[in-house]
């Protein structure tokens, strides 16, 4: 049976749907534009979105199992339950959903609220599910990496409690394996949650450090200031997003995002390796700062 997969051209999505096609899943994502869509060979394309009915209705045709992510958005709330209810409608009761680490806590943050809402919605309709709870991905420190490079700072208000930062690689291999134990199933499977994390919980401090460590050069880390945070977003991106992104950091610097007991094993286990690590991370954009343009 077919994997429908949304999402698919993101920063997740894409090795979502990768990883399937190496483990012979066959594969349909939902994109808005098949042009633009570099996805391997043998992968069905279907074009629309999460709001667009009859796009879904066709995506979800023949499908068995679904993964479910929604982008920050002003929407998003609708961007999932609209998809959740056709797959229901078609008979999908099969699904991994990517939430994010303590959706259930930090509700003052409006992603997070909807991830919740989205948690609770699945649960009450039915379906199978495996949810994903990641913790901050090292991959959006891809946004920040000229600031690093070009004037020696960590600018993520990240705080002095730690994040255990996951790579967007762990997080699509543990999806797709989840999706194909549910599309393989003889029957339903109960409803699991999973705590997506990194080998290490790091600080602002922490990560300035690493960056030092691999640049060979001092790199400081900006401070915990979610204030001005969100006036540096705003710059470039919706006021309303920035000071969600504000909201976000606010729990980062007062709480921090641990592992809890047992994560970091469960994963490695599921994997059959290491997880990826911020360091790793690091290392590659410096290597490939120092190569000759």
């Amino acid at each position: 049976m077919t994997i429908l997969v949304t999402g698919a051209t993101g920063r997740v999505g894409r090795h979502v749907v990768q990883k399937l096609v190496q483990r012979g899943a066959a594969v349909r994502v939902l994109v808005r534009d098949p042009a633009k869509a570099d996805v391997p060979a043998g992968v069905e394309l279907v074009q629309g979105d999460l709001l667009d009915i009859d796009a879904l209705r066709a995506a979800f045709t023949g499908v068995s199992t679904l993964f479910l992510l929604n982008a920050v958005a002003a929407d998003e709330f609708t961007q999932a339950l609209i998809p959740l209810n056709v797959a229901r409608e078609a008979g999908v009761d099969r699904l991994v959903y990517l939430s994010v680490m303590n959706s259930d806590r930090w509700v003052n943050v409006p992603h997070f609220a909807v991830k919740f809402g989205a948690e609770r919605m699945i649960e009450q309709m039915g379906f199978g599910a495996t949810i994903l709870r990641p913790a901050y991905f090292i991959d959006n420190d891809l946004t920040i990496k000229d600031v690093v490079l070009n004037h020696g700072v960590y600018p993520m208000p990240i705080g002095g409690k730690g994040l255990a930062m996951v790579d967007a690689r762990d997080i699509a291999e543990v999806a797709a394996i989840e999706l194909i134990r549910r599309a393989e199933a003889p029957a339903k499977l109960p409803t699991e949650t999973i705590n997506l994390v990194g080998p290490e919980t790091l600080t602002g401090a922490d990560v300035a450090a690493i960056w030092s460590q691999v640049l060979g050069r001092p790199v400081a880390y900006g401070g915990d200031d979610p204030s001005a945070f969100e006036q540096n977003l705003a710059g470039f991106m919706p006021k309303w997003m920035a000071y969600e992104m504000r909201l976000m950091a606010e729990r980062f610097v007062s709480e921090g995002m641990d592992p809890h007991a047992g994560d970091v094993e469960r994963l490695t286990t599921m994997l059959g390796r290491p997880l990826h690590s911020y360091r790793e991370f690091a290392a590659q954009i410096a290597v490939a700062a120092a190569q000759p343009v």
